[in-house]
């Protein structure tokens, strides 16, 4: 995607939250200096895109004001800019979105999908770079009120689907649309495990699909079958990078992730996996110890 690094692979995209209340990292990068230095760290790690947001969007978080936001991100964002680090800004508010692009941010990541401000769709045709629409039912204090579907793949499908048609009505370049399914967002755990094994489904919306799985409660409670605080944030890391190899290899465009080194790995290795497969030849046995079919 124009504006964006093209590796010629599924991208990592390294969270970089400048927040004291985020559910994993709140508080280790309030401070902008500590901030750059780890948006530095991150692209020395391999991350194609840094992605610096200035408000929690965990369930429950209150809303930070605007000013505040601008206070906590901007100045970030035009360092590593000022670096040549690739970076995104994480904001559902246009003005703040306007201020990181005139520091140098190249993509826009809204959690909202233009639906928490008005103003959003105009501002992210104006600025002209990537812009990433997740799937999103209610802010943060209320979002788990709206986990109800019937089936969760064709509905956020279809919620997607109508977020890019009024995204494209107010001028945003079709060509420029990342969409998100939203995993944790008004989703419970059965829901997630089911997008992202209907990642096809997605793909049919004809635009880079995104997937954002780190360290969330699904995973937590894949791995103690339920109990998800058992788990805290920072031992989860290991199994994102086993999600970032799965959307990887079912065509997933970027991830977005807390440990960029393993997921780069892991999505390094969905690569050659999916170009081996490819290249074996019709009608020619593959080693029984490989257990792949012909």
């Amino acid at each position: 995607m124009e504006g964006l690094p093209s590796p010629g692979r599924c991208l990592v995209m390294g969270i970089l939250n400048v927040t004291p209340d985020s559910f994993s990292d709140g508080g280790l990068y309030a401070d902008t200096h500590r901030a750059v230095e780890r948006g530095l760290e991150l692209a020395v790690q391999g991350a194609d895109i840094v992605d610096v947001g200035g408000e929690s969007t965990r369930p429950g978080a209150r809303p930070v004001g605007l000013e505040e936001e601008l206070a906590r991100t901007v100045p970030v964002v035009r360092e590593l800019a000022r670096a040549g680090v690739c970076t995104s800004i994480d904001t559902m508010h246009a003005p703040v979105a306007r201020a990181a692009v005139e520091a140098g941010a190249r993509m826009v990541n809204d959690v909202s999908g233009g639906l928490a401000d008005p103003a959003m769709a105009r501002t992210a045709a104006d600025a002209g770079v990537p812009y990433v629409a997740m799937h999103w039912r209610a802010p943060s204090p209320e979002m788990d009120r709206h986990a109800d579907y019937g089936d969760v793949v064709a509905e956020v499908a279809a919620e997607l689907d109508s977020r890019i048609w009024q995204l494209t009505e107010h001028g945003v370049d079709p060509a420029r649309i990342i969409v998100d399914p939203g995993l944790g967002f008004s989703k419970r755990p059965e829901h997630d495990w089911t997008l992202l094994t209907g990642l096809g489904s997605l793909h049919k919306l004809g635009h880079p699909v995104l997937i954002g799985a780190s360290r969330k409660r699904f995973i937590a409670a894949a791995l103690t079958h339920g109990g998800a605080d058992q788990v805290p944030p920072g031992g989860r890391d290991a199994a994102t990078s086993a999600i970032s190899a799965l959307a990887a290899r079912d065509g997933a465009f970027c991830v977005r992730v807390h440990d960029v080194r393993a997921s780069l790995d892991a999505v390094r290795i969905a690569s050659a996996h999916v170009a081996h497969r490819g290249s074996i030849r019709v009608g020619v046995p593959a080693g029984p110890e490989c257990g792949l079919r012909p």
